[in-house]
């Protein structure tokens, strides 16, 4: 049984075939699904496709790209919305300095208030970090200085130093299909190095295909390969790979209720 840990159901790559991406999920093993928020003004149709369906669940929150337009000050709408049962995590959210279609100022702003929010509730803080590895981890620590709050990195593609600091916060580490990818030596060398108890898996799908399925529309079902590879990096089998993520998953993301996947 495997869990895709980050996918957006609701972007119209797969939202156009809903019924579809699920079967093939179900099909390749793949039990349950989180999809995440990017913005609040779509969160409805996020929250909606969670509603739909046993094994999905969403999280709540402004992606940094959208924290010009979206990025919160305080905690209160993300804690609000919360409340619904399926709504299990905080983010994505985090900084992106390689796009910077946000101002950095802003999109650290918006950070910091998500995190106050998981903080609040107890929820975890999905990170997004690109070209911002530094930032990130002063952010994450100063905050976590102010009181604890669970949480993972997620679509990790970062270097070592990124990845002891987020591990010694108690955070998590999810990794996705760039990991197959045939210039991510330099990852594989980190992944093969995390523990596998703060491990998850993931798809970021529509995005980040993995091999063999490079250039296609990524969807959940195709988290199995990069659990494959995840497994041959951790030395183990594929079937302990699958149990030990799908575990941690429900470890970290404890709101969300294990009976339904199974």
């Amino acid at each position: 049984m495997l869990i895709d840990s980050h996918c957006h159901l609701d972007f119209p790559e797969l939202a156009g075939d809903e019924a579809g991406v699920l079967a093939r999920a179900r099909t390749a093993g793949v039990a349950g699904m989180l999809t995440i928020g990017t913005r609040l003004d779509q969160f409805d149709k996020v929250r909606a496709i969670a509603e739909r369906h046993e094994n999905i669940w969403c999280s709540v929150g402004v992606h940094p790209h959208e924290a010009k337009e979206e990025g919160q000050r305080t905690p209160d709408r993300l804690v609000e919305a919360t409340r619904h049962p399926k709504v299990i995590g905080i983010g994505e959210t985090g900084l992106d300095f390689y796009y910077e279609h946000s101002p950095r100022e802003e999109q650290a702003g918006s950070f910091r208030a998500h995190i106050a929010a998981a903080r609040q509730t107890g929820l975890p803080l999905i990170v997004h970090t690109r070209d911002a590895d530094r930032e990130t981890g002063d952010i994450l620590e100063e905050e976590y200085a102010k009181g604890a709050f669970p949480g993972l990195i997620h679509c990790f593609s970062s270097g070592a130093e990124v990845a002891h600091r987020a591990l010694a916060l108690g955070l998590y580490i999810s990794i996705s299909g760039i990991v197959t990818f045939k210039a991510a030596d330099s990852l594989r060398a980190v992944v093969r190095d995390i523990p596998l108890e703060r491990l998850l898996v993931e798809t970021d799908a529509p995005y980040l295909a993995p091999v063999p399925k490079r250039g296609k529309t990524n969807e959940p079902a195709f988290v199995a390969h990069t659990a494959a590879k995840v497994a041959e990096l951790k030395g183990v089998g594929v079937a302990e790979l699958e149990a030990a993520t799908t575990d941690n998953f429900f470890r970290l993301f404890a709101k969300a209720e294990r009976l339904r996947c199974g």
